[in-house]
């Protein structure tokens, strides 16, 4: 596949959504290349409709590792509908989240293990991996002060879990930064969203300057 791949990562409340949104014009003036925003949970038609049944604060019965699998089958479609076909007509793909979202969630979130939910992801994505990862990392609270001023009762069921859940999470992040340094690059997201989106793009197009121009 001839197209570039590059994931946004982070916990709760990092930003990263807003930052992406704000970089996308300035990406898109720089390269002749088409560009593809998406999302995880979701992307897709079916795994919309997986994410919907993730994120349903209503199912509050759901069994964690049947979470893991839920995510691991939504990212399989995400990839069939949207990433693979995109990468193989040259296209950029940016994805909102991808596979270390569930290694850190669920893997060390909600202590299934972080290497048995690689494993169930390994089976997903078949090797496909971005070339880059942009990690936003912003203490816990923090995090979740920011959704609860900008979305207080809205949050979805994994934003409404406890501090220690979230933190577990950070540190998860921060454990596969450390064994990924080539791949995963920390922007500092607890700063001015303007200065977390002109870090980002500036990191983006130092790492592919033949892309950008």
């Amino acid at each position: 596949m001839s197209g570039l791949f590059i994931s946004f990562e982070g916990p709760d409340g990092a930003g990263k959504t807003t930052a992406l949104n704000k970089i996308l014009p300035e990406l898109k003036s720089k390269t002749s290349r088409e560009i593809i925003s998406t999302r995880e949970p979701g992307g897709s038609a079916i795994a919309e409709k997986i994410r919907d049944l993730i994120l349903d604060v209503k199912n509050l019965e759901m069994d964690d590792r049947t979470e893991a699998l839920l995510y691991a089958a939504q990212r399989r479609q995400h990839l069939i509908d949207i990433v693979i076909p995109a990468l193989n007509e040259d296209k950029i793909v940016l994805s909102d989240r991808f596979v270390d979202s569930s290694i850190a969630y669920q893997g060390g979130g909600r202590q299934i293990g972080i290497e048995e939910v690689a494993s169930i992801n390994d089976f997903a994505i078949e090797g496909i991996m971005p070339k880059l990862t942009v990690y936003f990392d912003i203490p816990s609270e923090v995090g979740l002060e920011r959704i609860k001023k900008d979305r207080s009762g809205t949050e979805d069921r994994l934003e409404k879990e406890k501090l220690e859940f979230h933190q577990r999470v950070r540190n998860t992040y921060l454990e596969l930064q450390k064994q990924n340094p080539e791949r995963i690059k920390i922007i500092n997201a607890n700063q001015d969203p303007t200065k977390v989106a002109l870090d980002v793009l500036e990191l983006i197009l130092n790492k592919f300057p033949r892309v950008f121009e």
